[in-house]
């Protein structure tokens, strides 16, 4: 997922991107608004994640302009302002949640998973010859579409969301059944093997003792 990453801080800024490169994301940096709009411009990301104090301006301008715009992309606003009232304006300016400094990273991680998980990167996802329409719940390969169950569909759009990534065991089963540790079960790799079977072969790869990939075909 492309993420930009609005921070003027550098320690803070250099400890994000590479937590978040780490996790598999690709991220864009800028330290104050006017950088942040130029990056705009000239590739939109799948995530936001911004700083209120920065030093041209708040950075909650520049959520209130995209959502002006009309864009949806999901926003996370970071401050060290913990006052209710403005935590309140920052929901209500159209950012999607707002995380008080100082924070844990893994708190960082789980807020956007939240997040894409509940606004989503856009209607269509496509890796290769795959192709995942949100809205219409729809799945097709090659052109030919794949009947798939609700609970098939939401693990293939959570590895197709970030396709390359390697997700593991644990993180699909908190990400699409809602459950925080492993029980011992082998559910995730029984669905997997059902969207092996209809999605046909060369998709989902198993990474050995990690977890799998949703990789294009090559």
């Amino acid at each position: 997922m492309r993420v930009l990453l609005v921070e003027d801080a550098p320690g803070i800024r250099r400890f994000l991107v590479r937590g978040l490169s780490e996790e598999g994301h690709r991220v864009i940096e800028a330290e104050d608004l006017a950088s942040a709009e130029r990056l705009l411009a000239r590739e939109p990301p799948d995530l936001i994640i911004v700083d209120r104090m920065l030093p041209d301006g708040d950075g909650l301008d520049l959520v209130r302009r995209l959502r002006r715009d009309g864009s949806r992309v999901p926003s996370i606003c970071l401050t060290a302002r913990d006052r209710l009232e403005e935590r309140v304006e920052g929901l209500r300016s159209g950012a999607d949640d707002y995380l008080v400094k100082p924070f844990a990273f893994e708190e960082l991680l789980a807020r956007i998973e939240a997040v894409v998980r509940r606004v989503g990167t856009g209607d269509v996802l496509e890796v290769g010859p795959l192709r995942i329409d949100l809205a219409a719940h729809t799945v097709e390969v090659d052109g030919r579409p794949v009947e798939l169950t609700a609970r098939e569909f939401d693990l293939l759009v959570a590895l197709a969301r970030e396709p390359g990534r390697v997700w593991s065991r644990t993180r699909l089963l908190d990400q699409v059944w809602g459950i925080q540790f492993d029980p011992g079960t082998n559910r995730v790799d029984v669905y997997v093997g059902y969207l092996r079977k209809k999605l046909g072969a060369g998709l989902i790869h198993t990474v050995r003792g990690v977890g799998y990939v949703l990789r294009a075909r090559t």
